[in-house]
């Protein structure tokens, strides 16, 4: 009835996140200037992906379920264009079912959500590492030679 809903928000408050720690992130944000072996200035920019992006992973997974899922729930008629837009909360017996729902399947969608962008950021961050560790072998094998 109303599963939707708990998505949505989390999906407004993971948005709105990300605004924040994009700001930050541009604030803080600083290149490291070297000098190579050859005394020549080069500039080290690091392959990590921005927290910021990988948050904002998080909100596209979050509007996408969550629209998809009120587009169902339109086209079965349980949201409607006019007050209260919730056929569930026309009365007290179906509010209550739809706030169960909320409370179970709702929460239940989100952590599930969360759990796999927590994977995928688990992920990445790993290909990250090896990323660094590779480019680190292959500048002591430059050197070397």
């Amino acid at each position: 009835m109303a599963c939707f809903i708990v998505p949505a928000v989390e999906a407004v408050v993971t948005t709105i996140a990300t605004k924040v720690v994009k700001s930050k992130e541009i604030k803080s944000e600083n290149l490291e200037v070297g000098l190579d072996s050859k005394d020549i200035e080069s500039v080290k920019e690091k392959s990590k992906i921005p927290f910021s992006r990988k948050l904002g992973w998080l909100g596209n997974l979050l509007w996408g379920g969550s629209g998809l899922l009120a587009f169902e729930h339109l086209w079965h008629g349980e949201v409607v264009p006019w007050f209260p837009f919730l056929t569930a909360a026309g009365n007290s017996a179906d509010a209550a079912e739809m706030l169960h729902e909320m409370s179970t399947v709702g929460v239940g969608m989100a952590g599930l959500v969360t759990a796999v962008w927590i994977g995928m950021v688990v992920v990445s961050s790993a290909l990250e590492k090896k990323s660094d560790e590779v480019e680190e072998q292959s500048e002591k094998s430059l050197e070397e030679a």
